[in-house]
């Protein structure tokens, strides 16, 4: 809004720049008014209210990009069935940031200029999430990201808010999965060599650190982000035979992990992160992916209703599971939604203050209760385990002092 002012205001300058005296200058004033008017009343007697949609649609994050696009268009669908917000339709603006920083600093500002959206679901990894937010910090436009766990996004400011687990927080609730749960002793890292892949293993190694007296982690090595041959890594894992990998990457570095180390006869337990939750890493590693463990945002077992409807319903129509990241692009734009209603405004500030008040709001990913003072969701942290091809409950964490950010 601010920008599209200045934009305004720097066109009548230009169409009035000239000798002119008081008489121009009355003219100007009169143009800057009735120009900002008529878009304040354009953007407010708009036929729907417009949400943006940022997500990988193509390139090597494809396959996530998919599932967000088609969880939300599913939301959009849910909302303008139920009569929309405010007596208007929600209309759904997306565009593919290619998991790309600097595609994504060209698609908010198109989001922001030329859509004229009131919020935005932040559907794609830490990288372009990361890089957008404070442009629409600045612009005072609401930001949800569904699954990026990059502390910064939130840092950017007040408009900014996280719908998924901060990296930190579901590093430490691997580490208490591995130690609690599983009982693990010798710990062995392999880590993605990226901000996500790190950030987990940072969250992993302080929770041992500090609450797990008797346990090592007697491997920790990182890996190359488009490292496909994993052998020479499992080799030495294999040689200092721990008890349990925690393996923190995406679906497409995770899945070939498993599936080469069966391959190479290692049964060790397997602990890996909502970056493998994903159809695609039961695709990839087959057979090999039974008996694997997640740390992640959605239980498929969950009873409630909404939950039940929105698994089934995406399988129907889509012809694949649903997943993590798909639940919490659905979950960020209802967030949107339902702070809209409640603000009874589609104004930035208002929408945002509305976010700020969420309590116990029913998601798809749990029960959130909440947004701590810096826009991070505090709610539990799943655990899935591979059975018969599909992800099913293990357990939750639901220790606060692990969950709160």
């Amino acid at each position: 809004m601010k920008l599209l002012n200045y934009l305004i205001i720097q066109r009548i300058n230009h169409l009035t720049d000239q000798k002119g005296g008081s008489k121009m200058k009355f003219t100007k004033l009169m143009l800057v008014t009735v120009l900002v008017l008529l878009f304040a009343v354009g953007a407010s007697g708009a036929d729907t209210i417009k949400i943006g949609l940022m997500a990988p649609l193509t390139g090597f994050a494809a396959a996530d990009g998919a599932s967000v696009h088609n969880s939300v268009k599913l939301a959009v669908e849910r909302v303008n069935s139920e009569g929309g917000i405010l007596g208007k339709k929600v209309e759904l603006i997306a565009y593919d940031d290619r998991a790309d920083g600097k595609e994504a600093v060209a698609v908010a500002r198109k989001l922001i200029q030329q859509d004229q959206v009131v919020g935005v679901v932040a559907g794609s990894y830490s990288t372009p999430s990361r890089a957008s937010a404070p442009i629409f910090q600045d612009e005072e436009i609401p930001l949800v990201a569904a699954y990026a766990v990059h502390p910064y996004i939130t840092k950017a400011g007040d408009f900014c808010f996280r719908n998924g687990f901060l990296g930190m927080v579901e590093g430490k609730s691997a580490g208490f999965v591995a130690v609690q749960m599983l009982k693990a002793k010798r710990i062995a890292l392999l880590t993605s060599d990226n901000d996500f892949g790190r950030t987990l293993a940072a969250g992993f190694k302080e929770y041992v650190a500090k609450e797990a007296k008797g346990t090592e982690i007697v491997y920790a090595q990182t890996y190359p982000f488009k490292e496909k041959d994993f052998k020479p890594y499992l080799s030495k894992i294999k040689e200092v035979a721990p008890d349990l990998i925690f393996a923190s990457g995406y679906y497409f570095q995770t899945a070939p992990i498993i599936k080469q180390a069966r391959e190479m006869g290692i049964t060790t337990q397997i602990l890996g992160e909502e970056g493998a939750d994903s159809p695609k890493t039961l695709e990839i590693a087959g057979n090999s992916a039974e008996g694997f463990i997640i740390v992640t945002n959605l239980n498929r077992d969950d009873p409630r209703p909404e939950v039940q409807t929105f698994l089934k319903e995406y399988e129907t129509r889509y012809k694949i599971q649903p997943d993590m990241v798909g639940a919490s692009a659905y979950d960020a734009f209802m967030i949107i939604c339902d702070a809209i209603k409640r603000a009874g405004s589609t104004e930035g500030k208002a929408i945002r203050d509305a976010i700020a008040d969420t309590k116990e709001y029913n998601a798809l990913t749990g029960q959130i209760k909440g947004f701590n003072d810096i826009g991070e969701v505090v709610k539990e942290v799943q655990v899935q385990i591979v059975k018969e091809g599909r992800f099913r409950h293990f357990g939750v964490v639901t220790d606060m002092n692990l969950i709160t950010p």
